[in-house]
C-alpha cells in the first residue's frame, strides 16, 4: 500500500465567498498542493524571511499564477468599484479630498480597463454624481455603453488622455489591489484601497519637496550611521550550529571573563535567564528590557542583559547577540541589524544558524570588521521517528511536548490529553506572559509531579529550557492573516530541536542517564504530516542574504519636517517607506504594525513628532480593540500633559480582577488584555516617567494578574466551543483515514487515490468555520 499523501485544493477568496453560494461564477481550474512534498508551490518550504521582499521565488511564482485567475473573475472589477464607493463615503466629510477623489477614480478606472458596474450596484454609483456635482451626467443617454456609464458614474472622462506616469501608476494600482484581494479577500481589498487613496491624496498635496524627500529617504549608507562603532577595530565571532549545540554557552563563557559587556536576546525570558545566571555567580549584572529595569544595589554593573531592542551602544569590551538569524525577520530583524552595526565593542559574538553566515560575511566586509567563524555540532542526536502517533493521544509518553498553532487547538488538546491519559498537561503559547510561560515550563520539567505533558505553540522555539524527549507536531500547517501556510524547514528544525535535552522529563531525579536516552525524537500526531517532517529535518534552510532595516528616528524626524502640522503621521511614515532606497544587502522592514499603532493615535492633537515616534515603537497590539482604546488613553495623557495615574484611566479593564478565577477561555483572554495594558504602561513609564508615575503599582497589579492566569490555567475546563473546535488539518486527516478504512472494507485497494474534493465536501472550506461533526466522530473512532 502506498503511504497516504495529503493534498487539498486551493481556491481564491471570491470562490469561497457567500455571494458564490447564491450565484455560481466561472472560476479557473483548481490547483492542488501535495503536503507530503516540501517543494509544493502552494505552501512553499522556504522561509518568508529568507528574501528581502519576504517571499521566496516559488511563492512569488505561485502568487503570480494565482493573480492571473482574477482576470477570469467577471465581478472583480465591479467589486473594486463597489468597495471604492464605501471608501468614498468614509471621506465624504473631508471636502478637500473631493477633487482628488475624482482624479483617483479616473486612474482606478484606467487600471480596471473601464469595467461594467454590476446591476445591483447601479443605484450606489449614482450617488457619486450628487457628491461630485457632476455636470456632464445630464447629457448621457440611458442606453450608453458600460465603460461610459461607469466613467460617468464616477464623473471622469470615458477616455482620459494617455500619460506614461499615470499609466504606470494605474498598472501598479491594479496589481496591488489584485494581490490584496487574493491574499485577504474583500476586507484586505478595502484596507488597501483606503491606503492607496490616502497616499494618492496626500502625495498630490505634499509633492513640492519631492527631491529633498528622496535625499532623506536614501538609506544606502546604513553602515555609516554609527561612527562610534566604525572607529573601533572590531572582531566578530560568529558561533553557528543547530539547537542544543552549545554555541550560546561558549559565547556567554567569554562574556563572564570580560571586563564589561552586554547580552542581547530576542525574548525577555532569555534576558531574565542570563541575568539570573550572572547574578547567581556573583557578577554584577543589570537587566534592561522594554518594561523592566533591574540595577544591582550599591554596585556598578559589569554586564547588561537586554532584549535586542534595548542593546546598549556605549563602549564596552564584549557583546553577545543571540539568535542572529532573526536579522532576516521582516518585522523585528531591524533590531538585530541595528545592534550588529552599532555595537561599540572590541569583540562581538553572534550566535545563530548556519544559514546566516553569507550575510554576516558581507556585513563584516562593509564595516571593515574582522570575522571568525566557530561551528558546533549538536550535543545529542536529533531524529525523525519512523511512525506517528496515528492520531491516538493514548500513545503519548511522559515528557512529550505536543506543538499546535492556535489557542483553540492548544486548549482543546490539553483537555483531550488529560481525558485520554488521566495526567496533567502544562500549556504554553505566545500571548501568555513570559512569567507564566516559565512557570508552566517548570511544572512540565519537574519529573516528580503529575504534569507529564506539554501542549505548546511555536513560542517554545526560543527562550524556554524544556526537558522533553519527543516533540510531536499536531500539524505542520498554521493559519496566518493571509491564509494557511506550511511550516518552513527552519521553523521545524528550531521547534523540533527542543527535543532530547539532557535532563529529560521522563527520567526521575538522580537517575543515571545513558547516552542513548539523550536522543531527541520528532514525529507527528497524524501520519500524513510525518513525510514532510522527515524531509525537513534532512534538509538545510535557504541562506539569508539581506538584513532587515527601518529608517532611524532621526531620519523620520527630518522627513516629517517637510510636512505641515496636521498631516497624519502614519501617512508620513508610510510615504517615507515608499520612497526608501537601500543597499542590496538590506531590505525594508514590514512596518504594518507600526502604521497601525500610528493610525490609532492619528486623531489625537497635541502630540509632538517625538511622542508619535515613541508610540510607533510601543508594544501595542493593534488587532485588539480594547488594547487600542488603552493606547489612545495613554496618548491623550501625554498630549494633554495630565496625570497618568494608573487607577484614573478608565480604559484599563481592571474589572476582570473582581471576577472569580475560572478556567473559561473568555476569562483568560480578559486577563491577557489587562496584562498587555499593564506592560504598555510600564513600557511608557520608562520613557515618559513624568506622566506615568505608578510604576510600582503597575508592577504589583501585573504580578496579581499573572497569579490569576496561573490559577486559571490550572483550573481550566474547556467550554463547549473549545470542546468542539480543534485543528482543521487534524480534522481533515482523521476524516480521510475514516474514508480510507471504509473504502478498504468495500474492497477498494486504491484508497489513497481519493479525490480531495470529496473531503472538502464533508469538511467545508479550508479557511471557514471548523466543522465539529466529523471531528467528533473521528476522535471517537481513532482515540478510543
Amino acid at each position: 500500500m502506498r503511504p497516504a499523501v495529503r493534498s487539498f485544493t486551493t481556491s481564491p477568496p471570491w470562490e469561497r465567498s457567500k455571494s458564490k453560494s447564491k450565484k455560481a461564477t466561472p472560476s479557473s481550474p483548481k490547483k492542488k498542493a501535495n503536503f507530503a512534498d516540501p517543494g509544493s508551490d502552494r505552501l512553499d518550504s522556504r522561509s518568508s524571511r529568507d528574501l528581502p521582499n519576504g517571499k521566496s521565488a516559488a511563492q512569488a511564482q505561485a502568487q503570480k499564477t494565482r493573480r492571473k485567475t482574477t482576470k477570469q473573475y467577471e465581478r472583480f472589477a465591479s467589486l473594486v468599484l463597489a468597495t471604492a464607493h464605501d471608501v468614498k463615503f468614509k471621506y465624504k466629510n473631508k471636502a478637500k479630498l473631493a477633487p482628488v477623489w475624482t482624479e483617483f477614480m479616473r486612474i482606478l478606472l484606467k487600471a480596471l480597463e473601464n469595467p461594467r458596474p454590476p446591476k445591483d450596484d447601479a443605484e450606489e454609483f449614482e450617488e457619486f454624481e450628487e457628491l461630485e456635482q457632476a455636470t456632464e451626467a445630464e447629457n448621457v443617454e440611458e442606453g450608453s455603453e458600460s465603460e461610459t456609464a461607469a466613467a460617468q458614474a464616477c464623473e471622469v472622462e470615458a477616455d482620459p488622455p494617455e500619460d506614461i506616469a499615470e499609466t504606470t501608476y494605474a498598472r501598479g494600482l491594479k496589481s496591488t489591489l489584485e494581490e490584496a484581494f487574493i491574499e485577504g479577500g474583500q476586507t484586505e481589498l478595502t484596507k488597501k484601497l483606503e491606503e492607496e487613496f490616502r497616499s494618492y491624496a496626500y502625495d498630490r498635496e505634499f509633492s513640492m519637496d519631492v527631491e529633498q524627500q528622496k535625499k532623506i529617504a536614501d538609506l544606502c549608507n546604513t553602515t555609516e550611521w554609527y561612527p562610534g562603532a566604525r572607529s573601533l577595530h572590531r572582531t566578530i565571532h560568529l558561533h553557528v550550529g543547530p539547537t542544543n549545540s552549545g554555541k550560546t554557552y561558549h559565547a556567554l563563557k567569554r562574556l563572564e571573563t570580560a571586563k564589561n559587556g552586554f547580552y542581547a536576546g530576542p525574548l525577555r525570558l532569555l534576558a531574565h535567564e542570563v541575568y539570573s545566571r550572572f547574578t547567581q555567580q556573583g557578577i554584577p549584572c543589570a537587566l534592561v528590557t522594554g518594561d523592566e529595569i533591574k540595577i544591582p544595589d550599591n554596585q556598578i554593573p559589569r554586564i547588561f542583559s537586554n532584549t535586542v531592542e534595548m542593546a546598549p551602544f556605549q563602549e564596552l569590551e564584549v557583546g553577545v547577540i543571540d539568535e542572529i538569524q532573526m536579522i532576516g525577520d521582516p518585522r523585528r530583524g531591524w533590531a538585530w541589524t541595528k545592534a550588529v552595526l552599532g555595537a561599540q565593542v572590541r569583540e562581538l559574538h553572534l550566535c545563530g544558524e548556519e544559514r546566516v553566515v553569507p550575510l554576516i560575511r558581507t556585513l563584516a566586509a562593509l564595516t571593515g570588521d574582522k570575522i571568525e567563524i566557530h561551528r558546533y555540532e549538536r550535543l545529542n542526536p536529533l531524529k525523525a521517528m519512523s511512525t506517528s502517533l496515528k492520531g491516538k493521544l493514548k500513545n503519548l509518553q511522559k515528557g512529550d511536548c505536543v506543538v499546535a498553532f492556535s489557542r483553540f487547538a492548544i486548549h482543546g488538546l490539553k483537555r483531550d490529553i488529560e481525558k485520554a491519559t488521566g495526567r496533567r498537561a502544562a500549556i504554553v503559547y505566545g500571548s501568555l506572559p513570559a512569567e507564566i510561560r516559565t512557570q508552566q515550563a517548570s511544572l512540565f520539567n519537574d519529573p516528580d509531579n503529575d504534569y507529564d505533558f506539554l501542549v505548546a505553540s511555536d513560542a517554545i522555539g526560543m527562550g524556554l529550557n524544556l526537558s522533553c524527549k519527543r516533540i510531536i507536531f499536531e500539524s505542520v500547517v498554521k493559519k496566518l492573516p493571509s491564509g494557511f501556510t506550511r511550516l518552513t524547514v527552519s521553523e521545524i528544525k528550531q521547534i523540533g530541536g527542543r527535543a532530547g535535552r539532557y535532563r529529560v522529563a521522563n527520567q526521575k531525579s538522580g537517575t543515571d542517564q545513558k547516552k542513548e536516552t539523550n536522543i531527541g525524537f520528532v514525529t507527528s500526531l497524524e501520519s500524513v504530516d510525518l513525510p514532510f517532517i522527515q524531509q525537513a529535518l534532512a534538509s538545510e534552510p535557504d541562506p539569508i542574504h539581506a538584513a532587515c532595516l527601518i529608517p532611524s528616528d532621526h531620519i523620520i524626524q527630518q522627513f516629517a519636517a517637510h510636512f505641515p502640522l496636521g498631516t497624519p503621521f502614519s501617512y508620513i511614515v508610510q510615504r517615507l517607506c515608499s520612497m526608501v532606497e537601500v543597499d542590496p544587502n538590506f531590505f525594508l522592514a514590514n512596518t504594518s504594525s507600526m502604521w497601525k499603532a500610528l493610525e490609532i493615535i492619528d486623531d489625537i492633537s497635541g502630540l509632538t513628532v517625538e511622542d508619535r515616534i515613541l508610540f510607533m515603537h510601543a508594544p501595542i497590539d493593534g488587532r485588539n480593540v480594547q488594547v487600542q482604546k488603552v493606547a489612545k488613553a495613554f496618548a491623550r495623557c501625554i498630549a494633554q500633559n495630565k496625570s497618568g495615574d494608573l487607577i484614573e484611566i478608565p480604559e484599563i479593564p481592571f474589572d476582570v480582577l473582581d471576577r472569580p478565577v475560572s478556567g473559561d477561555k473568555e476569562y483568560l483572554s480578559s486577563l491577557e488584555i489587562l496584562h498587555r495594558a499593564l506592560l504598555l504602561y510600564l513600557w511608557l513609564s520608562f520613557r515618559a516617567g513624568g506622566v506615568f508615575t505608578n510604576r510600582e503599582l503597575a508592577t504589583h497589579v501585573k504580578e496579581l494578574v499573572e497569579v490569576k492566569m496561573d490559577r486559571a490555567l490550572t483550573e481550566f475546563s474547556a467550554n463547549r466551543q473549545l470542546q468542539k473546535a480543534t485543528s482543521l488539518r487534524r480534522q481533515f486527516a482523521l476524516l480521510k483515514q475514516q474514508m480510507q478504512r471504509s473504502l478498504h472494507a468495500d474492497g477498494d485497494t486504491d484508497a489513497e487515490a481519493l479525490d480531495v474534493e470529496s473531503f472538502e465536501k464533508n469538511l467545508g472550506p479550508l479557511d471557514g468555520e471548523l466543522n465539529d461533526a466529523p471531528e467528533t466522530a473521528a476522535r471517537t473512532a481513532s482515540r478510543g
